[in-house]
């Protein structure tokens, strides 16, 4: 029997967008604020950020820090990363802040984890000062990550403290097939960012059931996707908004960055005819319109994928806008 959207759960993920007019970071941070807290009062499952660097859109850079700020304003839901970019890091680090973030919200935190930079190659070299932390150490990485964070060994030389014993759950990222594989491998849930990288996700999705071997963390698969949603009363009004998150698409398309922009009537002296067809694959899984447009796309979507969660983004420039689209989508996943 196939699920239905309201047998699933749904989640948020956030980058504390900064929108063109308030270049001040901390009225990114009080929307996300906003928003956490209504998405708990919605009764939405995780709100997670993605870190990313030098870029004028997204101040959720410092993500663990911004973490401990949403979870310490919220009571409930569940707060993490989508995700943290492994080999920017060293896993000890990592292992500490998720244990202290752990120790702080019990039962709350989740440590997603990525082996992209999150950013330019230049950034990339300024955040590791050489580059031999690179994606080839990525599983052993996430090995001595996981390590850190499970049940205290006294003969381990190195410890995470805080992080033994506090086991945060750890999920694998991807938008290719790599994730999906290693995510199996090491009996780990999975999450696709299908919001901006479409193409390998039916791929990454089979691979990750098919190869899934259970494990301590979890027995059987468990995956989710990201994609984008823009409720409003009528189509045409959520088409009129989701043209703000098509100039931020298009921004990353041209390697522009800037803060997320206004809403416009049409796209179409912004773009080009190429640009427009890269924006729109890259933008495949966005579903817009009214709540019951809405409500049809993405009960095929779930009945073509099977996820076990689906993730939402919603850049809208509008917070108002985005908290009415935000709340229309979680009355989507409610029980009658």
């Amino acid at each position: 029997m196939r699920k239905q959207l309201a047998d699933i759960p749904v989640s948020i993920l956030d980058l504390a967008t900064v929108v063109q007019g308030d270049p001040d970071t901390s009225n990114a941070f009080k929307r996300s604020l906003v928003q956490a807290q209504e998405a708990e009062r919605n009764g939405f499952h995780r709100y997670w950020f993605a870190e990313h660097h030098n870029m004028e859109t997204v101040a959720s850079s410092a993500t663990s820090v911004l973490i401990g700020y949403i979870a310490g304003g919220t009571s409930r839901i569940r707060v993490g990363s989508g995700g943290i970019m492994l080999p920017n890091h060293a896993p000890l680090v990592i292992a500490e802040q998720f244990g202290t973030l752990a120790s702080l919200y019990p039962n709350r935190i989740d440590l997603g984890i990525g082996r992209a930079p999150g950013t330019d190659p230049l950034t990339a070299y300024a955040l590791r000062r050489n580059m031999r932390s690179n994606t080839d150490e990525f599983p052993n990485d996430v090995a001595e990550l996981i390590q850190y964070l499970e049940p205290a060994d006294p003969a381990a030389k190195v410890k995470a403290v805080p992080g033994q014993g506090t086991q945060v759950p750890v999920w694998l990222l991807g938008s290719s097939t790599y994730s999906a594989q290693l995510a199996a491998l090491m009996g780990l849930p999975f999450a696709f960012a299908s919001h901006f990288a479409p193409t390998y996700l039916g791929e990454a999705l089979h691979i990750y059931r098919q190869s899934f071997k259970p494990s301590a963390r979890l027995k059987e698969p468990y995956a989710m996707a990201c994609v984008n949603v823009v409720i409003a009363d009528t189509d045409e009004e959520a088409a009129f908004q989701a043209t703000s998150y098509q100039q931020l698409a298009l921004g990353i398309f041209r390697n522009e960055r800037h803060p997320l922009q206004p809403p416009v009537a049409s796209m179409d002296q912004i773009w080009t005819e190429r640009e427009k067809a890269g924006v729109e694959h890259m933008l495949e899984f966005t579903f817009k319109g009214s709540k019951t447009t809405v409500a049809a796309s993405l009960q095929h979507f779930l009945n073509q994928t099977g996820l076990n969660e689906i993730m939402v983004a919603t850049n809208l420039y509008d917070l108002n806008k985005k908290l009415y689209s935000l709340e229309q989508t979680a009355s989507l996943f409610k029980k009658s």
